[in-house]
């Protein structure tokens, strides 16, 4: 497949963001135009995108090969900064809402309240990273 480094991927992240997301907010009963780009949700695009090319790599290029740890590890940094770094900005968010609806009527007007789910949950980290892996394993393997 010619630029599978790139195609794959992209084909992934789409079907993670704009058809899978909806889905499952839909069953939920929370779908949203607003959900499908908003932070969060099930499942992680982020880690999808990531894993899609991972594996893509090492589909193509063997996965004893500098390219797939190369990618490998940038995908660990990418789904670790998902959970962890982004946790922390949803814990602040909480404290500065909490902090604009303690000011007095006439001030809390003025601050812009802050979005308090940008953090993926593990499960939806790991249906994200499955789905990142068997995207281009069915493409590449069948």
């Amino acid at each position: 497949m010619k630029f599978a480094f790139i195609t794959i991927p992209a084909i992934t992240v789409i079907l993670s963001q704009f058809v899978l997301k909806p889905l499952m907010s839909t069953i939920r009963g929370r779908f949203s135009i607003k959900n499908i780009f908003a932070y969060g949700g099930m499942p992680s695009s982020h880690s999808a995108l990531v894993s899609s090319l991972a594996t893509t790599v090492g589909i193509l290029k063997g996965f004893n090969s500098s390219e797939f740890a190369i990618s490998l590890f940038f995908a660990l940094i990418v789904i670790s900064d998902v959970v962890g770094l982004r946790g922390f900005m949803t814990k602040q968010g909480i404290a500065i809402n909490k902090l604009i609806k303690d000011l007095p009527d006439e001030l809390e007007y003025k601050y812009e309240i802050m979005n308090e789910s940008i953090a993926h949950t593990i499960s939806q980290v790991i249906i994200g990273t499955l789905i990142g892996v068997l995207i281009p394993s069915l493409i590449l393997l069948l």
